[in-house]
């Protein structure tokens, strides 16, 4: 990729909010994904094979890690520096981070919310990326309505008995551990319908006790990851699993587990806007390159005014989704509540991922069809993030009842 083409992905200005060491870290994940991930991506997506030699590398890289804090072994990289890799990430391949999200969203769910004791059982290993996290809230017929989840868990003794099934878990085969979102009786009558985060151990494989990988879900993009269906028959959970511990009406984690996934899905929200900025620039590299060097009527297409100013707007809308992506990155390190910032963001970059997309393909014209160039995966991997962390809809309602509510 020239640099004439390349507008800048995850650059800011370093005005002592940017350390050298984050450049240093974006400056060599962008070398790997130019040289590695950008050749070898489109094979592996088409055939849509696990993506495992790049997955061992990210492990390398301590990205696995990149939000658990130095104590456990972690990069404890802040929001922004998070947002520009996962940036870089998705300009190569967004699948790769995808594999980061799920992992790291299980892992704030421990690192903010866990015991002590839960903390040091996984976290350290989870940074280094040898056990795997994955989060499981989606059910066949519960999606944005969160709170009318199925999957039921019983006490029994010192043990949970979960029966249930979840949809759309990434990670789900390969995890050794599951932030399990399940509906225990006993906790409706603090009135949060008793809905309880797990931390559910697993043999990563198809099957581990009463747990079955039960289908792989095929999909138009989103490829070369795993995301499946998980079933639950009398899976049997130690109680000291429960997040948070397992005492009811705010001694513990029962009838927390949605307010405490909905709090950990903004770090999502940031990640998925960051997917969205590096697939739009994806689209857009691509559609200035190919601009540049398509000849029509006696001169490159880009010396049309018609693609000139499609260009225009692309890079207009690709600038103005990164400063909203970072600006919500930089209001998460500062303290600062971001549910308003993260949804605007994710809401924004999301959208402009799939019009920039299309663009890219338009401007390729017939080429852009063809799976022999780059774009028609754009085209297939932006519409995931409108649907995922929370549809363009969930996020007009939350940016909606942030600006309406009363003082």
């Amino acid at each position: 990729m020239s640099d004439a083409t390349h507008t800048g992905a995850s650059e800011v200005p370093n005005d002592g909010s940017v350390d050298d060491t984050a450049d240093e870290i974006i400056d060599t994940l962008r070398h790997w994904v130019d040289d590695v991930v950008v050749p070898g991506s489109s094979a592996l997506e088409l055939a849509d094979e696990y993506l495992t030699e790049m997955a061992e590398q990210m492990e390398a890289f301590g990205l696995f890690g990149a939000t658990i804090g130095e104590s456990h072994g972690g990069l404890n990289l802040d929001h922004l520096t998070y947002a520009r890799v996962i940036e870089e990430l998705s300009r190569g391949w967004m699948s790769l981070a995808g594999i980061i999200n799920s992992h790291l969203i299980c892992a704030k769910l421990i690192s903010q919310f866990g015991t002590a004791e839960q903390q040091d059982r996984s976290l350290t290993r989870m940074a280094t990326g040898k056990l795997r996290g994955c989060f499981s809230l989606s059910e066949p017929d519960s999606g944005s309505d969160a709170g009318a989840l199925r999957c039921r868990a019983v006490r029994d003794g010192d043990e949970f008995v979960i029966n249930g099934t979840k949809m759309w878990v990434t990670n789900g085969e390969r995890a050794g551990i599951v932030a399990l979102l399940a509906r225990v009786p006993e906790g409706d009558a603090s009135g949060s319908s008793g809905i309880t985060c797990f931390l559910v151990d697993k043999t990563p494989g198809k099957t581990s006790g009463g747990i079955t990988v039960s289908r792989k879900i095929d999909k138009i993009g989103y490829r070369g990851l795993e995301t499946v269906e998980m079933s639950y028959v009398d899976h049997r959970v130690p109680a000291d699993r429960v997040l948070g511990g397992d005492g009811l009406n705010g001694a513990g984690g029962i009838g927390n587990g949605l307010r405490w996934a909905l709090a950990a899905l903004e770090l999502g929200r940031i990640n998925v806007a960051a997917r969205g900025v590096g697939v739009a620039q994806a689209a857009y590299d691509a559609a200035v390159a190919y601009a540049k060097q398509r000849e029509a009527f006696g001169k490159p297409i880009a010396k049309h005014q018609a693609i000139a100013f499609k260009i225009a707007e692309m890079a207009t809308k690709l600038h103005a989704a990164r400063l909203m992506t970072y600006d919500a990155a930089r209001k998460a390190d500062a303290g600062e509540r971001v549910d308003l910032a993260a949804g605007m963001a994710k809401l924004f970059a999301s959208e402009t991922a799939a019009e920039l997309a299309l663009d890219a393909m338009r401007i390729h014209g017939g080429n852009g069809y063809s799976t022999e160039y780059p774009v028609e995966r754009y085209y297939r991997d932006a519409p995931l993030m409108i649907i995922g962390e929370g549809t363009s809809e969930i996020q007009k309602l939350v940016i909606s009842r942030a600006l309406l509510a009363d003082d």
